[in-house]
């Protein structure tokens, strides 16, 4: 009897003491309605959103209040196409010969800091050397700030492939990569590859179904997989219970791609109308990356910072991004938010959101294709909204971006899984 008293003044004095945060909002965006609400009051208990009302509640005496009144909050971002393990920089291509995966984890865990405070509390990092997975693991466990990750590890390629990793070495260092390190030619190779990346801690696949900008090969828009490999990796990443997104520039490397039974096209660039309404008809959603494309024809333009054989595609590709973007939303092709950061400057990903208006799509629609869109293809149904029972996965921005599309680059505060890592 002794002991239960003991424990049940043990629970009481923890009652007693837990502290909910109340965030005052005075413009708040409910992602699923599309709807802006004024005056609302947020609780928070712990990692979890319990309450949304009317009106600025008045906070227990246990209770902390946080005034957002001057500011429009929504839920946290989740940007579909990150590369965190890197960033940009004239000396890209000497790096795998430099850099030891630690001083790659290293740099990464500043990106993924730096990601977190622009807002963005998830993403979905599509491809690295597997480093990507890690900081994953150790975001999870609190070893380090950054942005709940979705990893696909290192990418699917064919040999010459774009994400082919050897492509543009000296011959005796090229050797023959194989499915462990994501490279396929068959059937057999392209389920193995799957499985490996399920094994090694992958989340979602990626492959890369056309040539690439960025890579030092010749095509940026060749079909690079057969429609047999595709629905091979399709299939078996079904089973598995992970998503495929496809890198794709080329028209016929796209139609492949989504006809094999991939969720996202990743870029679009060369898409046709008829592929556009192949992806209507077969609910694939497109991420766009224009920020991505404006930043390779800029850097293209700089001396020697790319390799002679990227520049011609850099600029040809870089160009059209946004354009093909504009077409796509107005013909009616579903679009998920995602930026390509690495190939550009982390911490600038809402930069997206500036361009995809400017193409034609109303502020609103962006935001939800950052928000429950993107929580939607992840299948996390806890993100992407603020209602109760979702995390605490809570931005604000200064001023109305519904006015403003700019001010989305105003992060002002952060909260994810119900810590505050921005004020």
């Amino acid at each position: 009897m002794k002991r239960l008293c003991y424990l049940y003044l043990i629970f009481s004095f923890s009652l007693a003491f837990t502290q909910e945060t109340y965030l005052h909002c005075g413009r708040l965006i409910d992602s699923k309605s599309g709807k802006v609400l004024s005056q609302m009051t947020i609780v928070v208990d712990s990692n979890q959103i319990v309450k949304v009302s009317k009106g600025y509640i008045e906070a227990n005496p246990s209770s902390k209040t946080i005034d957002l009144k001057s500011k429009t909050v929504m839920p946290g971002l989740i940007d579909m196409h990150v590369h965190i393990e890197g960033e940009s920089n004239p000396h890209s291509y000497i790096e795998p010969f430099t850099l030891n995966e630690a001083d790659i984890a290293f740099r990464a865990v500043n990106y993924a800091k730096t990601t977190l405070l622009a807002g963005f509390t998830t993403i979905r990092d599509l491809g690295g050397t597997g480093v990507n997975t890690s900081i994953r693991k150790a975001i999870d466990k609190g070893i380090v700030d950054g942005p709940r990750v979705y990893s696909a590890g290192k990418s699917i390629a064919t040999t010459g492939g774009h994400a082919d990793p050897t492509n543009g070495w000296k011959q005796d260092l090229m050797g023959d990569p194989g499915p462990d390190q994501g490279v396929i030619n068959s059937i057999g190779e392209a389920r193995k590859a799957v499985r490996q990346r399920y094994k090694n801690g992958a989340d979602v696949i990626k492959i890369t179904a056309t040539g690439g900008v960025l890579s030092v090969a010749k095509s940026s828009s060749n079909p690079q997989f057969t429609i047999e490999e595709i629905k091979a990796i399709c299939s078996t990443a079904n089973d598995y219970g992970m998503h495929v997104a496809a890198h794709a520039h080329g028209d016929e490397g796209m139609r492949r791609a989504i006809i094999g039974g991939v969720k996202t096209i990743e870029h679009g660039t060369m898409m046709s109308e008829a592929t556009m309404e192949l992806m209507i008809k077969k609910n694939v959603y497109l991420v766009p990356t224009i920020t991505a494309g404006k930043a390779v024809s800029e850097n293209a333009l700089i001396p020697n910072y790319y390799p002679e054989i990227v520049v011609p595609k850099a600029l040809e590709v870089g160009p059209k991004i946004q354009s093909t973007f504009g077409k796509a939303y107005k013909k009616g092709v579903k679009i998920a938010f995602g930026t390509d950061a690495g190939v550009f400057t982390h911490g600038l990903n809402n930069k997206e959101f500036e361009y995809m208006v400017e193409a034609g799509m109303p502020a609103m629609e962006a935001i939800q294709s950052a928000t429950i869109t993107n929580a939607n293809i992840l299948e996390n149904n806890k993100i992407g909204h603020i209602k109760v029972g979702n995390f605490a996965d809570i931005i604000a921005v200064d001023g109305n971006p519904l006015k403003d599309i700019k001010v989305m680059s105003k992060v002002s505060f952060v909260m994810k899984n119900g810590v505050i890592y921005k004020k």
